[in-house]
């Protein structure tokens, strides 16, 4: 029995644990990236690890996230987060080079290497045949110290993928598609692997928007083979060298098998507030629309890019609509500008954004209130545009320029025939924006510069041996890291000052939690199924640490946000019988008796007594060795700091 493409990966970088689907396995990590919103705590947990400079092949720090700089506290967070890179052997991404995945896809992926990142979008990576996995900052820190990073052995979806795609049909079309068969749920536990004669007709920035999105599915990762597509993007890129041919054995075992013929697909969008709430532009076609937003790190390629210019070019965009666009790199951008594309996008109207996530994180063009907004971003969660009420569809660049110039919801197939938009063979290549580390004679030299606004990471204690508190929150399903712990222009400049931040916490569902959960001292959540879906974001789970949260019982978790949970030493439970959330309301008393010895001896069968109702509820507490100690040690932090002394 062959292996698959991840399996032949995880098997090349495996660490710790027994290699069989189910376990735990512990992974060595080739290579860290992190963005500002999360690389502040990212690398105060490094440095308080205290390993001197980071173990990894190659680790990137970038800024694209915190880029509106309305106060002092994001240039601050720059300027902490440049100097930490220098000193301690990471290289810097500046303001203005790009977003991390496109970025990190130009000038540093790897096929057959495994990256782990900050942010949930990290597996865009598996574009180039890398295994790349969305985590937590504190994970990073212990990757970049030379730990191992864990997983549960995933199961390996095989998307089977044949023909090829229509004109003006293109590959967010069939990362939705797959996102409407899954769902945002389908893919937890679970590495979506792109196999058949369809890979071929890709190029390497289409599957980079099919594997960006895998992350919306709730997958650990996704990933395409490394062929000669692969290698003509690296030659392209005058990276030839770092290119190795990678596909799965001819007889390969798949966990599920799903077949997508390109041909037949049409072009689709998902409608508010999900992205596996997809209906085809057809059935859309006409709606009225207010604001069009094209760039994020699903959408802002140079092909893409330059199809929004072709369709751009020589109109107007409608006047009832506002137009942004981002291109995702300075590479993108220079080229646009080289070639005429950017002027034909700015002579139609268009509103040029720098190079980063913008829009997709509520950083500024928050549509009108009950705005129509089409976006050729990744998540459409209720709020996450910064306006409330609006409304946003996720679609393919195609379509949002289309329907840009139209004023209305337009199938980009009634562009009719569609020239060819090839890849370059050479892009323009300028790394003047990337600052390499100085090395390990010049590390004294650096100084380390902290803003007022940064804080120290959240003290952190040893499970205690019950727990009796207050339900100070009830949540449905779906809860996202949205909703945990907002983004925005407004709240993301806090990302270093867990204190500040956390007054922001579940404001989205409730805004009297922060101050109940602070007067209550010591609480717990109680959520539906799919709980902390969404960002990789560890504040979702700092910040609850700060306002005492001892424990989250769920119908079901996230992947990220459960790991997040055990790394902040909260207790990750589930309801053996899902009937029994309703037989706990908010403000009902809590108590989980005996809880560190039923830890330490490994139990994972817990009964927990509401004192208010007397009922009896089992719960399921299925931690593993190691996350067992980290929930014993308070957190991965404290669990990482012991073991690299001994």
């Amino acid at each position: 029995m062959g292996f698959t493409l991840t399996e032949k990966i995880l098997k090349n970088h495996h660490a710790d644990g027994e290699f069989k689907k189910g376990s735990e396995i512990g992974i060595k990590i080739d290579q860290t990236l992190t963005q500002d919103a999360t690389g502040t705590m990212a690398y105060l947990e490094f440095l308080a690890i205290g390993v001197p400079r980071v173990k990894t092949e190659r680790s990137v720090a970038y800024i694209d996230h915190n880029t509106l700089q309305s106060g002092f506290e994001n240039a601050d967070d720059h300027r902490f987060i440049g100097s930490a890179a220098k000193k301690h052997g990471i290289y810097f991404s500046r303001p203005g080079n790009g977003i991390c995945h496109q970025v990190h896809l130009e000038r540093f992926g790897v096929p057959g290497k495994t990256l782990i990142g900050s942010d949930s979008h990290t597996p865009t990576g598996g574009g180039i045949g890398m295994l790349a996995i969305g985590a937590g900052g504190l994970d990073v820190a212990v990757a970049m110290g030379g730990g191992a990073y864990y997983i549960t052995y995933p199961k390996v979806v095989n998307v089977k993928l044949s023909g090829s795609l229509s004109p003006w049909v293109s590959a967010k079309d069939i990362i939705l598609e797959v996102l409407k068969r899954l769902t945002v749920k389908g893919g937890v536990g679970k590495v979506i692997e792109y196999t058949g004669d369809g890979v071929k007709s890709l190029s390497v920035p289409e599957r980079a928007t099919i594997t960006n999105m895998g992350a919306e599915l709730g997958a650990t990762s996704s990933v395409f083979p490394s062929d000669e597509i692969t290698r003509q993007f690296l030659r392209a890129q005058k990276r030839e060298d770092d290119w190795t041919e990678l596909y799965p054995d001819n007889d390969a075992v798949y966990d599920e098998v799903i077949e997508i013929d390109l041909n037949e697909l049409v072009p689709l969008l998902a409608c508010p507030h999900s992205p596996d709430n997809i209906k085809t532009a057809g059935e859309l076609s006409g709606m009225r629309i207010d604001q069009v937003c094209i760039g994020s790190c699903t959408n802002s390629s140079f092909m893409d890019m330059m199809k929004v210019a072709h369709i751009l070019k020589g109109k107007t965009i409608h006047p009832g609509v506002s137009l942004s666009i981002a291109p995702g790199s300075k590479q993108v951008l220079n080229m646009l500008a080289g070639n005429g594309a950017l002027a034909a996008m700015i002579d139609a109207g268009a509103r040029i954004l720098e190079s980063a996530c913008g829009p997709c994180i509520g950083m500024g063009q928050s549509p009108n209130s009950g705005g129509i907004s089409l976006r050729t971003f990744n998540r459409n969660f209720e709020g996450r545009s910064g306006t409330k009420d609006g409304q946003i569809y996720l679609v393919s660049p195609e379509t949002a320029a289309v329907s840009a110039v139209e004023g209305k919801l337009t199938d980009p197939r009634s562009l009719g025939d569609m020239p060819d938009f090839p890849l370059p063979g050479e892009f323009v290549i300028n790394d003047n924006m990337i600052e390499p580390p100085v090395d390990e004679a010049g590390m004294a030299q650096v100084e380390i510069i902290r803003g007022p606004n940064i804080k120290p990471f959240p003290v952190t204690k040893p499970l205690s041996g019950s727990i009796d508190a207050v339900c100070s929150l009830k949540t449905g399903d779906n809860i996202t890291t949205d909703h945990i712990m907002p983004a925005g222009a407004k709240i993301l400049p806090l990302r270093s000052n867990i204190p500040a931040i956390s007054q922001y916490c579940f404001t989205v569902c409730d805004e009297e939690f922060p101050k109940r959960a602070q007067s209550l001292g010591e609480s717990i959540i109680v959520g539906g199924a799919n709980y902390g879906q969404g960002s990789s974001r560890e504040h979702a789970a700092l910040a609850p640490l700060y306002l005492g949260v001892k424990a989250v019982l769920v119908k079901s978790f996230a992947r990220i946000h459960r790991s997040n949970l055990i790394n902040a030493g909260i207790l990750p439970l589930t309801f053996r019988n899902e009937a029994d959330y309703d037989k706990i309301s908010q403000g009902d008393r809590l108590v989980i008796p005996g809880i560190k010895t039923a830890v330490e001896e490994g139990r994972s069968e817990l009964v927990i007594e509401n004192k208010t109702t007397r009922e009896k509820i089992d719960v399921l507490c299925e931690l593993s060795g190691r996350t067992k100690d980290i929930i014993l040690a308070g957190g991965l932090l404290d669990y990482t700091r012991d073991s690299f002394k001994n």
